[in-house]
């Protein structure tokens, strides 16, 4: 099954979450994407999460969980090394985008910018994943997921206690960023298919996190304006049960409102729902009630009912759900030499898409890759070797 991207071949030097979150979702839909790996990246990594402690089956493994570096080939060579550099410049020229994540210039001062890989392919797509673009006063900024969320206002939204922000504890920012890439890289391509000139893209996490309030920004002409942090609706809820689990209620629409409160014993709040002083009031005798009873209890008694609730599943509740396999969301990819590893599916699907492939070992395709660039087996081994 070749896949709805099975024409597309891409070049991917990028190493943190959103750039390779980016390549996964064009990989999982039949991409070609040729993984480079650099050897002291991946030494780095080793040792910052103990890999470098694991048997050769482990860390195997380890590699075939990565579920972001799935359905991709493994390019294994040193960036900084001059016979690299002109295998690299002859496979850009073979490829219809090149996605990247290092600081704004880096690439470039190792001759690998879109300026230099473009003059040999003009109709080529080149995305730049970085925290805050490639222009503007920020653009040399180092900094993470959070510091794109900060900066972006997002972080000033998150949590419950309007004294202090929470992180959110996932990585929003990130794969926001990736999929915004992946979305822009393929307007890219098209445009380059129809007019045969390629584009650099510029995709930051800042710009990418601005997405995430967009909701607020539709609403309130003045941002100061929107509720504070911590003082959400009332009929949005998290409630804790008899038994120390979790569920969330979402009643927004009035007909949704009247019935949960109905269900729930409390008719006389229908008219309060938009009703901010009394919001405390309901929202104490709602979680008393709740409190009274175990979660199965209120799933069963919210399902009959028809409101809008969901358990707070754990992952691995999550990972366990009938639902989500139903939808082949939650997979199992073989792996040679051990037992099946649990991964989660493409996000997005289309009817006919080709299956995954498990995370190979860097540089399991190097010869494969360099052999189609007409390398010779020495220049091949000579490269292996650095």
């Amino acid at each position: 099954m070749a896949g709805a991207l099975s024409r597309l071949r891409v070049l991917d030097f990028s190493r943190l979450l959103p750039g390779p979150y980016c390549t996964w979702l064009l990989a999982d839909q039949g991409a070609e994407v040729i993984r480079v790996e650099h050897p002291r990246e991946l030494k780095k990594q080793a040792k910052i999460f103990g890999w470098d402690r694991l048997s050769p089956e482990q860390r195997q493994r380890q590699r075939a969980r990565d579920i972001l570096a799935r359905n991709k080939k493994s390019l294994k060579l040193d960036i900084g090394n001059s016979a690299a550099r002109a295998a690299l410049h002859k496979l850009a020229g073979s490829v219809d985008v090149i996605v990247e994540d290092y600081r704004p210039g880096v690439l470039s001062g190792l001759g690998l910018g879109y300026d230099e890989l473009s003059a040999a392919n003009p109709a080529l797509v080149y995305t730049s994943l970085t925290l805050c673009g490639q222009t503007g006063p920020y653009r040399d900024k180092p900094g993470h997921d959070p510091v794109a969320l900060a900066l972006s206002g997002v972080l000033s939204r998150t949590g419950e206690n309007p004294d202090a922000p929470g992180l959110m504890g996932v990585a929003a920012a990130d794969v926001t960023t990736g999929s915004h890439a992946a979305f822009a890289t393929l307007a890219a391509v098209m445009q380059a298919r129809e007019t045969g000139k390629g584009q650099h893209v510029d995709v930051a996490m800042a710009d990418c996190s601005f997405s995430l309030i967009a909701n607020l920004l539709s609403r309130y002409e003045t941002p100061d304006d929107a509720p504070p942090r911590g003082t959400r609706r009332i009929d949005l809820g998290l409630w804790e049960c008899a038994d120390g689990l979790w569920l969330c209620t979402t009643d927004m629409e009035p007909r949704y409102w009247e019935t949960f409160c109905t269900a729930m014993g409390h008719p006389e709040f229908i008219p309060l729902q938009l009703d901010r002083a009394k919001a405390d009031e309901i929202r104490t005798a709602l979680a008393s009630k709740f409190a009274a009873q175990p979660r199965a209890h209120w799933l069963k008694h919210l399902e009959a009912a028809g409101t809008q609730f969901a358990p707070v599943n754990s992952v691995s509740e999550a990972l366990n759900d009938p639902h989500f396999h139903a939808r082949n969301m939650v997979i199992e990819v073989d792996v040679a030499g051990g037992a099946p590893l649990r991964q989660i599916g493409a996000p997005v699907r289309l009817s006919d898409g080709p299956p995954p492939v498990p995370a190979v070992m860097p540089g399991t395709h190097n010869r494969e890759i360099l052999k189609s660039l007409d390398l010779s087996d020495a220049e091949i081994s000579a490269l292996n070797a650095e």
